[in-house]
């Protein structure tokens, strides 16, 4: 009775309570640790040389086309051995700027999402150019794709190399065309051009339910480009999400909206399937013309090898641009504190096509990557590429446009993309008018930028 009587007073009682708080939470640190910052012991192959820190967030089979690229550069050349690590991609962005605080950065990573202005104004970035002679960095430069260039640059110097650019383009079922009464060889080039041919392609059934929608256009940031606008000026490096250009784009898109019903487009897309590769519901006719990356390519080829399909650059209006379309992308970044800076710009110049293009032309193939310059793309094994998937030339082409956009260079470009997506809703919505919806994504993100002070860490 003694014991239970001790086991049941409060005293007692509450130093169990904190053992067991202590316990669990060295249980949960643990984890962590394990889990989130522990790095296993490095890979060494080469002992003699010196060491060059990778990390990447490319998982599963991506993992392994990594690794070839790892190999190779390692092979080739006798001086750096590269030591590639996967860190989670839900977490290795936050991880990587840890290291890099607690001065113990990798010395390069690989990334696609939009954290160069972020990541310089905490002062967590390496300009690349500054780490190349001053005829070199002119030379490359010039050499660049336009839209490479820009998704790299921030505050007149660059911080990411890209190693694959994502374009968008129209992706389209002739055998839809034909049923349709159209031409199959001759995709409109022009806005109203397209607007005279989606009603045709349309299905639905004796109720009115869409069985099959012609055409739909999203992502605002793509027909911005297309309309001839810009969601930035880099003169005067403001935001001008609600210029006159932009605003026609969203307003065209959101009649598109009310004249096959958006509702109506929203209640049939919720019974697709995802849209994740032999999924994609192109694949089974529920869309005559989406517009997508150039990744479906190389997907189409695996899954649906037998698909008849077709792609073409996006159409445009009277005043807007060819060859124009938004643009993301895997770039290489360098951390602020890297103890190997000259071994990680050797791997990312051999990984890149900066050094023999020809070379890495081989590299873009496996991934199924859009090279950063003419000499990559004219390289001949990039070409044998493209011969055996002819529909991946649309977007070769439009990479080399001058009309091609990317996300603007602004701190807070992760929430100016998110907003962009809740304003094009709000509008089709009729919640905003267009420009409203515009002006107060700009004021919100201005707003951010300004109450946490952009150049602070």
């Amino acid at each position: 009775m003694g014991d239970d009587a001790t086991i049941r007073s409060p005293a007692v009682r509450k130093v169990i309570w904190i053992v067991r708080a202590i316990f669990i939470a060295a249980a949960a640190a643990a984890i962590v640790w394990l889990f989130g910052f522990y790095q296993p012991p490095e890979r060494r192959t080469y002992p003699g040389r010196q060491t060059v820190v990778f990390w990447h967030m490319w998982t599963s089979n991506w993992t392994d086309v990594v690794n070839r690229i790892v190999d190779r550069f390692n092979e080739s050349q006798t001086r750096y051995e590269v030591v590639p690590l996967v860190v989670p991609p839900s977490s290795g962005s936050l991880k990587t700027l840890i290291a890099t605080a607690g001065s113990d950065p990798p010395d390069c990573m690989a990334q696609w999402e939009p954290v160069i202005p972020a990541w310089v104004e905490r002062s967590a970035l390496t300009p690349l150019d500054t780490l190349m002679e001053s005829k070199e960095w002119a030379d490359l430069r010039d050499r660049m794709f336009p839209a490479v260039r820009a998704i790299g640059t921030y505050k007149g110097h660059f911080y990411g190399l890209s190693i694959g650019m994502n374009v968008w383009a129209a992706y389209y079922r002739p055998s839809h065309f034909r049923e349709a009464g159209l031409d199959p060889d001759n995709f409109p080039k022009t806005l109203e051009e397209l607007d005279a041919i989606v009603p045709k392609l349309y299905r639905h059934d004796a109720g009115g339910r869409i069985m099959r929608i012609g055409f739909m256009p999203r992502n605002f940031a793509h027909w911005a480009a297309v309309f001839g606008g810009s969601l930035y000026d880099a003169q005067t490096q403001q935001l001008t999400l609600a210029a006159p250009r932009n605003v026609d784009a969203m307003q065209w898109m959101v009649g598109f909206g009310d004249r096959y019903g958006f509702e109506r487009i929203l209640s049939f897309e919720s019974g697709l399937t995802t849209t994740f590769a032999a999924s994609w519901p192109f694949i089974s006719d529920a869309y005559s013309i989406v517009i997508d990356g150039q990744w479906r390519v190389e997907q189409l080829a695996r899954f649906a090898p037998d698909l008849d399909y077709r792609t073409a650059p996006i159409p445009y209006p009277a005043g807007g641009k060819p060859l124009a379309c938004w643009s993301n992308g895997n770039f290489m970044v360098i951390p602020n504190g890297a103890r190997n800076k000259a071994g990680a710009m050797a791997f990312m110049r051999f990984w890149s096509g900066v050094d023999r293009p020809e070379r890495a032309a081989e590299f873009y193939t496996w991934g199924g990557w859009l090279p950063i310059t003419p000499e990559v793309a004219r390289a001949p094994m990039y070409q044998e590429y493209i011969k055996k998937y002819p529909q991946f030339k649309t977007f070769v082409d439009i990479l080399a446009s001058p009309n091609v956009q990317v996300t603007p260079p602004v701190p807070r470009q992760a929430l100016l993309m998110a907003r962009l997506q809740w304003a094009e809703d709000a509008a089709f919505r009729h919640v905003l008018e267009p420009k409203e919806a515009l002006e107060r994504v700009q004021e919100e993100v201005e707003r951010e930028d300004s109450q946490a002070g952009a150049g602070k860490p």
